[in-house]
């Protein structure tokens, strides 16, 4: 187990949107998520988290809890497969 990286400041919905995209990113490591349902989660996550400076910090300390990097997937994801699964 380990704690996701969040902003005190979000509000409970922020939170969950946030929580989801790295819940999307655990999907594509431990099994596989579609490419639209990792996409249609970032694109909720940049939505909040608007700042690339804060997106990649976010990135950072929860590849560091996890060992998951939203980068990864979200490059995967780029390359236009319609299956995620690193």
């Amino acid at each position: 187990m380990y704690d996701y990286p969040l902003d005190p400041s979000w509000s409970i919905d922020e939170i969950t949107t946030v929580i989801a995209l790295y819940n999307a990113v655990e999907k594509a490591y431990e099994g596989g998520i579609s490419r639209n349902e990792f996409m249609s989660a970032y694109r909720a996550f940049t939505a909040i988290v608007d700042s690339q400076a804060m997106q990649k910090q976010l990135d950072r300390a929860f590849e560091k809890a996890s060992s998951y990097s939203i980068y990864k997937v979200f490059k995967e994801a780029q390359k236009g497969v319609e299956w995620i699964q690193l």
